[in-house]
């Protein structure tokens, strides 16, 4: 079971992820999302393992949701294909397995995904 972390170094919350991952030993492979964005297609995926839709990882306070998300009627695949293009937009961080996701925020939401 392959785990993955959309990680920003600039994030605290990203670190302590990942520092959990590396403490418990997890095997793992670190997607710095902001330098290497996640295609629509693989963000799909992200947001089926969540069991979320774009709305509910996406980070409001940003000048880009403001500028190109709030007040839109946009469908789900307007909403990715924004946050493609903007993915200072997604909530950070994720850590997913095959089958599911978490957004690690509290910490702990994680520890099914690895387990």
């Amino acid at each position: 079971m392959a785990i993955q972390i959309y990680h920003n170094p600039r994030c605290s919350k990203s670190r302590a992820a990942l520092t959990l991952l590396q403490e418990k030993g997890v095997a793992h492979e670190v997607v710095e999302y902001l330098k290497n964005p996640p295609s629509a297609a693989e963000l799909a995926t992200v947001l089926d393992k969540l069991s979320m839709d774009p709305q509910d990882v996406m980070r409001k306070g940003e000048a880009e949701y403001k500028d190109y998300i709030q007040g839109k009627d946009l469908s789900r695949d307007e909403m990715i294909a924004v946050m493609v293009q903007h993915p200072k937009l997604i909530e950070r961080p994720i850590v997913m397995n095959d089958l599911k996701a978490a957004i690690a925020r509290p910490l702990e939401l994680i520890l099914p995904i690895i387990a």
